[in-house]
């Protein structure tokens, strides 16, 4: 039997602290798993959900974008994976009787975790103007709203439209479709808060900003660097892939300022030896102080320049640009400053320096840990000198491996949710469509808090996503987005972005990835775009859990012929009717994806084309890979204060809480923890269990705080912290980005621990 959501909100205030995890997975991963999805589902609907999670024939699962094997198994899925889609075929529901019962001020009040534990969404909800609860409207009535706030702006660049990663790559297209012939390029994602440094510094020195390896690859590599990145919880199929490569004997090193436990032994639960012994995975673990990973790579990079014979000259020579600027920086790096920023010793970076030079194929793999720092385009930049120094870019078992998030957040990239598209893009849409879009670039995500703010937008549209939580800077968000006209939100459950609202705020429920998808030319079926650019359709196999909501395409169609009425030049009923036109047009206006219905039909889908990958051709304003010198940085930090990273724990999925335990690390019944060296709390004179509040420090002399952290004795890198968001976005400074990407710099935020009134 399924269980009743939860009347209160459970008491956070004494979180318990035990030794961490030395291994992921195994036996209480899936007890684990069975008893979230028994809880929401009940027996029989969870065997016949989580059987069809990533089959060929069934549905992509809705939470990370790591790939699927060509052979796979009965269970496809992952511990947190289970916990997404379990989360989304709940058979909770939140109905307009709940939205009576509950004034917005009491959910405001309320902890994301407990809002999202609700259920699923049942019937479109409109707040209006002076309103204290939510109340039921029709979706005619909602498209309306929505037309009546464009209407009367001054002009559609005052217009924001949002885009999680969940989106279908149909629902993309049209979405940024129906937003340009509107009259804008206002296309925030939320690969501006993630790997929009990835992009930037891959499109300058390879020509595209996407990973180039496939599965594959990674059981055919020699050595597998895996940095700024905790896959155990966040992409935990990976840790399959590299539990293969070590079988097939390839070398791992894992670059991070904490020990995880899924790098270090893996119990693959769908094994007997994996259960009971399972895989040490990580040769080497360089524990890095965070913001350090560039000064390694830089470091070596003059080592392997001046080791003789490990350059690969011929492809050095052949496919790139830029080499000799690049290797006199890399000359001048310095063994001392080195050891300062990344507080390694000499000898793990000499043992590293031989797992590399042993090496012919090479991945590197990152995520948040590399991206979200000042200086993360850089960072990523040198890790690209890294591979092409001995010639690992387009060469099988080798290449960049930025492991994305949310299950579709490439794909609608690809489909021109971009702020800032390319004129290719732009030419091919007019071409296809008869109207001319805007040129103008847009708003990301952190210019179009700004233009919130400032009063220059003034209608927020969301498909999808948490926009309030993964945003930083949340004081400055949640006023920002007060003080929109509209706030509109495409959603399956209930999150703290509905409770933080413009004047007039609009909640539109729609279909989830696992729910059967009906329109008038018959079964739909959508695509997604995984972290290694893999195209494969999604059927979901459940019926609807209302018969109000609309699928994502359905709401954009009718939203656009609302608003743009009948002068519009595209053909939204019919799109709306069969998915199957949408990819009709998607073929003739995205390369890669000519005869694309046709293509999506074979199971298991297509790989697109990555010309560094398939042919070693370098699409960049060089005609070839280049190679970079940018100075070398680290962030710097005062005495008496500590370096914090923002972190998820295993019981969530990015602002998703599904639980209030991090199991590997040893928490239970808590998120308001702070990870700290047991030396640096020595120092600070911070006793395990102490309370204290997290006040961030940066240049404009805002005191951000957040309050009443319980201190945790942790084996992290010297003079960092760790903490988990959604909690700690209130942190993060609007202003403090990325150079290049604009991406909020969560992972290295200064902080000073002050005891709390409370302690």
């Amino acid at each position: 039997m399924a269980r009743k959501p939860p009347k209160a909100d459970p008491v956070q205030d004494a979180p318990q602290v035990a030794e961490p995890k030395h291994a992921a997975a195994g036996l209480p991963a899936i007890g684990h798993t069975l008893r979230v999805a028994q809880r929401q589902m009940g027996l029989k609907r969870t065997a016949l959900t989580l059987l069809s999670v990533n089959q060929k024939d069934g549905f992509d699962c809705p939470g990370c974008a790591w790939p699927e094997p060509d052979k796979r198994h009965a269970a496809e899925f992952c511990e947190n994976g289970a916990k997404a889609v379990a989360e989304e075929a709940t058979l909770r529901r939140v109905t307009p009787e709940f939205f009576a019962a509950h004034p917005v001020a009491d959910l405001a009040g309320r902890s994301g975790y407990w809002l999202g534990q609700q259920g699923r969404l049942t019937h479109p909800m409109y707040l209006p103007e002076g309103g204290e609860h939510y109340e039921p409207v029709t979706w005619e009535r909602a498209f309306g709203i929505v037309a009546e706030e464009i209407a009367a702006l001054s002009s559609p660049d005052e217009a924001v439209f949002y885009t999680s990663g969940r989106t279908s790559n149909e629902a993309a297209f049209l979405y940024q479709l129906f937003a340009r012939e509107l009259g804008t390029n206002n296309l925030p994602d939320c690969s501006n808060m993630c790997h929009e440094s990835s992009g930037s510094a891959l499109t300058e020195t390879l020509g595209i900003g996407k990973g180039s390896v496939l599965l594959d690859d990674l059981h055919k590599a020699d050595l597998i660097i895996v940095a700024g990145q905790n896959p155990g919880t966040n992409h935990p199929r990976m840790l399959s892939a590299l539990e293969k490569a070590k079988a097939g004997g390839a070398r791992i090193i894992s670059v991070n300022p904490l020990p995880e436990a899924g790098l270090e032994r893996f119990k693959n639960p769908q094994t007997p030896q994996g259960m009971l012994r399972g895989a040490a995975l990580t040769d080497l673990f360089l524990q890095i102080r965070i913001g350090g990973d560039q000064a390694l790579f830089r470091l070596l990079n003059k080592l392997i320049i001046e080791t003789e014979g490990a350059v690969d000259e011929e492809f050095v020579r052949e496919h790139t640009h830029g080499y000799e600027e690049f290797a006199e920086a890399a000359r001048a790096a310095d063994w001392d400053e080195t050891l300062a920023a990344t507080g390694l010793t000499r000898e793990e970076i000499q043992r590293a320096l031989g797992l590399v030079l042993a090496s012919r194929r090479t991945i590197v793999c990152w995520a948040m840990g590399l991206t979200q720092h000042k200086h993360s385009v850089p960072t990523i930049r040198e890790v690209v000198n890294f591979l092409l120094l001995r010639g690992n870019i387009g060469r099988p078992g080798a290449g960049v491996c930025p492991v994305r998030g949310h299950s579709n957040v490439q794909g609608d990239r690809t489909m021109g949710i971009f702020e800032r598209p390319a004129p290719a893009f732009l030419d091919a849409l007019e071409r296809e469509f008869g109207f001319a879009p805007p040129r103008e670039h847009g708003y990301d995500v952190v210019r179009a808090i700004r233009a919130l703010r400032d009063g220059e937008a003034k209608v927020f549209f969301a498909m999808g996503g948490n926009f309030v939580s993964a945003s930083p800077d949340t004081e400055v968000t949640e006023a920002a987005m007060r003080r929109a006209r509209l706030t509109v939100h495409v959603s399956t459950k209930l999150n703290r972005s509905h409770v933080v609202t413009g004047a007039r705020a609009l909640i539109l429920p729609t279909l989830g990835r696992t729910e059967r998808d009906l329109q008038r030319s018959g079964e739909q079926v959508v695509t997604v775009e995984d972290s290694m650019g893999m195209v494969h359709a999604s059927r979901g196999r459940l019926e609807p859990a209302s018969p109000h909501l609309l699928s994502e395409p359905a709401i954009v169609c009718r939203l656009a012929r609302r608003v743009l009425g009948e002068d519009s030049k595209v053909p939204w009923e019919e799109f709306e009717s069969d998915y199957a036109t949408i990819r009709d047009r998607i073929a003739r206006v995205i390369p890669g994806f000519e005869d694309f219905n046709a293509r999506v039909a074979v199971p298991g889908g297509f790989a697109l084309p990555h010309a560094p990958r398939d042919e070693r051709r370098f699409p960049t304003a060089t005609g070839k890979a280049n190679f970079t010198a940018a100075p070398v940085e680290c962030p710097e930090l005062p005495e008496g204060r500590l370096l914090l990273q923002t972190l998820r724990s295993h019981d969530q999925y990015n602002t998703t809480i599904y639980g209030l335990d991090d199991r590997y690390r040893g928490i239970r019944n808590g998120r308001r923890v702070v990870l700290v060296n047991p030396e640096d709390a020595a120092a600070l004179r911070l006793a395990d269990g102490a309370y204290v509040d997290l006040v961030s420090e940066w240049r404009d002399g805002v005191e951000r705080r957040a309050p009443g952290f319980r201190v945790v004795h942790y084996p992290t890198a010297r003079g960092c912290a760790a903490a988990y968001y959604p909690e700690t976005n209130v942190l993060v400074p609007l202003d403090a980005t990325a150079d290049t990407s604009n991406t909020p710099a969560s992972k290295s935020v200064v902080v000073r621990l002050e005891q709390s009134a409370t302690d």
